[in-house]
């Protein structure tokens, strides 16, 4: 089960303040702990039941633990990707110019995405710099040296 947890806040019809809306900080990163609360919930839910659940999502620093706290005490893994900024940029402006997709708005640039990236824990979970690898080289590294991305050994 892969939950889209990026469609959490597009179920809401309207209201939903994005993280970078510096003019109403306090109701972004409201919203924002709601959609890493619902992921968590999800998660934990269908681990509970039984089934491998995959959340996908841009979560940063000491939200990171957070997250983890509220999945607890499931078995999880973390895979942090981390390629280098240049390489962001560009496959940022390939999907654009693709889909239409754009990741980043405003002063939110792939420089200050990194930025918060690197406030993470490194200590937690599997990182790797996928700079140089397809998606599918990325899925074979990553199952390749699975264990060591685990940050809770229970259930």
């Amino acid at each position: 089960m892969c939950a889209a947890v990026g469609q959490f806040y597009r179920w809401v019809a309207r209201g939903w303040v994005h993280f970078d809306d510096e003019t109403q900080r306090a109701e972004a990163r409201r919203l924002l702990d709601l959609r890493y609360r619902l992921s968590a919930i999800v998660a934990a839910e269908y681990a509970g039941a039984g089934f491998t659940a995959i959340v996908q999502d841009n979560i940063y620093g000491d939200d990171v633990s957070r997250w983890l706290g509220r999945v607890a005490p499931h078995r999880t893994h973390l895979v942090v990707l981390r390629p280098r900024v240049e390489i962001i940029e560009a496959r940022h402006e390939a999907r654009r110019l693709k889909t239409g997709k754009t990741a980043f708005r405003g002063a939110y640039t792939p420089v200050q995405n990194d930025t918060d990236v690197a406030r993470t824990p490194r200590h937690l979970g599997l990182w790797l710099d996928t700079s140089d690898q397809t998606p599918d080289e990325t899925v074979a590294a990553i199952l390749a040296i699975r264990e060591s991305s685990i940050v809770s050994p229970t259930a």
